[in-house]
């Protein structure tokens, strides 16, 4: 069975994936890691290159690898620069060019909550609380919530160019977002890039799409895994 390993969003942590973990494990080996700077690595610096090797140490074998917001971005360097480890690609919420447009938001936010006594550790509590289901935002709460780590994160993509990186990525790639995310701006041209790609849509879903529809995008993985199996399988069959 192909492995799946599940990559979160910036701030948050490998937590924040607990459903889809126990879902697709029923079928998959399945993990969810935690990123340079979040989780359980909360105050190491951010960078793209250790990022990426977080994912690549995460399988010992080619895995789907899928990803959302901050951990899309991640996703898709790591199977462009390790395509051998990267049996295909699920990429949400994370179809917007990185640049000014994208980080000003980020680097405001930061800089209004390093300014709070408490680093705004109790609006992003309120703003999870009120975003997620409750058992998945007392997950995600207590898997921390690495605010600080914003300006590494958006300065290790001032030079990232993500349509160059996806059109290295020679396997299948999902691309899926939810129709009421920001941050599909830009899907036509991320799905113009891949060299195997798909577009979905999940109507009434926001950014926090995984999240939300937990359920909904736990099948969408497995569809993909079955697919990235098949491939594999069809690969090796000396009759193909």
């Amino acid at each position: 069975m192909v492995p799946v390993v599940f990559v979160h969003g910036i701030r948050i942590s490998g937590a924040a994936w607990v459903e889809q973990v126990e879902k697709v494990g029923t079928r998959h080996p399945a993990r969810a890691i935690d990123l340079p700077g979040h989780g359980a690595h909360r105050g190491s610096p951010f960078t793209l290159s250790h990022a990426v090797q977080a994912v690549v140490d995460a399988v010992d074998e080619p895995a789907l690898a899928v990803g959302h917001s901050l951990g899309g971005y991640v996703a898709i360097a790591a199977a462009a620069r390790h395509p051998e480890r990267v049996a295909g690609l699920v990429v949400a919420g994370s179809s917007f060019i990185p640049g000014r447009t994208l980080e000003t938001p980020f680097r405001l936010a930061h800089r209004a909550f390093m300014r709070l006594p408490d680093r705004g550790e109790r609006i992003s509590r309120w703003q999870f609380n009120a975003a997620l289901p409750r058992p998945l935002a007392d997950a995600v709460v207590a898997g921390g919530i690495a605010t600080e780590v914003i300006p590494d994160a958006a300065k290790a993509f001032d030079d990232f160019d993500v349509l160059a990186e996806l059109a290295r990525y020679p396997g299948p790639v999902w691309l899926i977002n939810g129709a009421r995310d920001h941050f599909r701006r830009h899907e036509r041209r991320f799905l113009d890039a891949c060299v195997d790609g798909r577009l979905l849509i999940v109507p009434g879903a926001g950014h926090y799409l995984p999240l939300t529809h937990a359920g909904e995008f736990s099948r969408l993985v497995l569809d993909a895994a079955a697919v990235v199996e098949m491939a594999g399988l069809d690969v090796g069959d000396p009759h193909r």
